[in-house]
């Protein structure tokens, strides 16, 4: 015979005893004839019910009890008597933050209708086959580099560069002289696999694109960045290289339904437009000018 002690602590008796309090409390909340209810009756489904109750487990990886439960109900009932109390004072009206939401409410509403159509492989391999370029694999580099400072070097930063180049001119990556002409790197000294973006994020753009363009195995520069001034190493660099479709299918799919999600936006967008005429006053030539013109001198009339 099991204990009763453990058949209290199974889940599924959780479940099944909440599962009697939804329906319990949905049947309270149910009205029993819902033509002509009141705007004073507030009847929650049993889906308003189960919906707080499902992330809560989700959350915890148990069921709530039974007051954490009645907690979460009275926060729903709490949120619609708020919300139609708002309604009624008119707190709705000419709210900006409302418009927003309920605009970006009908934007989503209209994207959604794309994430029901699931693509087919050929259209999907036919979409690649346009934008291939997004998904190749980029150049790849592995650099050592020697930094030197503005902050203690002043105007003669790229100078001194220039000298510590001539002087390890020919000397391998790992070269001690080299070291003590550079200054400390807040970061890294040596950096593997790196792409183009991660580069730029770092040290910049124009670092990022001088440095794929140096040639592997030997000492080059000054290159600039915005830390400052470089002497690089490049030891390794991978050409980048266009992607297979099968090592890129997820992404694929996931960029094919973006851009269905914003030409069906569009399409909808403007469809609701259509049914609009929009009045714009004219505004006075001179009233950009007024707008951007400087303020007088204080005490001067204008």
């Amino acid at each position: 015979m099991v204990p009763m002690k453990r058949i209290l602590h199974e889940p599924l008796l959780h479940f099944l005893l909440l599962g009697a309090i939804l329906f319990g409390l949905f049947r309270f909340f149910q009205p029993a004839d819902g033509r002509g209810a009141s705007s004073r009756r507030i009847v929650l489904s049993l889906e308003d019910l189960m919906q707080p109750a499902q992330l809560f487990q989700a959350q915890w990886r148990r069921p709530p009890t039974a007051d954490e439960f009645n907690s979460m109900v009275e926060n729903r009932v709490r949120e619609e008597v708020l919300y139609r109390e708002a309604l009624a004072m008119g707190l709705d009206v000419d709210d900006e933050i409302v418009r927003r939401r309920m605009a970006q409410k009908m934007e989503f509403l209209s994207e959604d209708v794309t994430e029901s159509y699931e693509p087919s492989a050929d259209t999907l391999r036919a979409w690649f086959a346009r934008h291939a370029d997004q998904f190749a694999e980029p150049q790849r580099l592995s650099f050592r580099h020697l930094y030197f400072s503005p902050d203690r070097r002043g105007p003669r930063t790229e100078l001194d560069a220039q000298r510590a180049l001539a002087r390890i001119s020919g000397q391998p990556e790992a070269t001690p002289l080299g070291e003590a002409l550079a200054d400390p790197f807040m970061y890294q000294d040596y950096y593997r696999d790196q792409t183009e973006e991660t580069l730029s994020r770092e040290f910049g753009p124009g670092f990022a694109h001088a440095v794929e363009g140096l040639p592997s195995g030997s000492w080059q520069g000054p290159v600039q960045s915005g830390l400052g001034w470089h002497l690089v190493f490049v030891d390794a660099s991978i050409p980048g290289r266009p992607a297979a479709y099968e090592n890129v299918e997820a992404e694929v799919r996931t960029a094919w339904l973006a851009e269905q999600k914003k030409i069906g936006w569009e399409k909808a967008y403007k469809a609701m437009r259509a049914k609009y005429t929009v009045l714009i006053p004219d505004v006075p030539a001179a009233a950009p000018a007024a707008a951007t013109a400087p303020p007088p001198p204080v005490g001067e009339d204008p």
